[in-house]
């Protein structure tokens, strides 16, 4: 999980995001400190043409424990530790990031549905 501050400098506020990978979990509009979290949470979320600085992720901490618990860790062929959520088919690694799929979702969803 990473939280990031939007500053990009544009005509609407910025806001704070709570990502899994490419998967937006949840965000706080400015100004406010209550997060608001996607039921299945949006895939593919899209860093380009924006700016963003680390958040302190301590703002969602308490739902970011029901938000990982489907979470499953695999190991990369290169010994990387990466986590993947069954549910909504994404992947930490950087394959997923670039391609929106990957290995580790694949082989993971197919030995879960035996």
């Amino acid at each position: 999980m990473e939280a990031v501050r939007e500053t990009t400098d544009w005509d609407t506020p910025n806001h704070t995001y709570l990502l899994d990978g490419t998967t937006l979990i949840a965000y706080i509009k400015q100004g406010e400190s209550e997060p608001f979290y996607f039921k299945k949470g949006i895939k593919n979320f899209d860093k380009r043409g924006r700016k963003f600085v680390p958040a302190d992720a301590s703002l969602f901490e308490s739902h970011v424990e029901s938000a990982v618990s489907n979470l499953i860790e695999v190991q990369g062929s290169k010994g990387a530790v990466y986590h993947v959520d069954p549910e909504l088919h994404s992947c930490t690694c950087p394959g997923f990031t670039f391609r929106g799929k990957c290995k580790h979702t694949d082989i993971l969803v197919d030995s879960l549905a035996v």
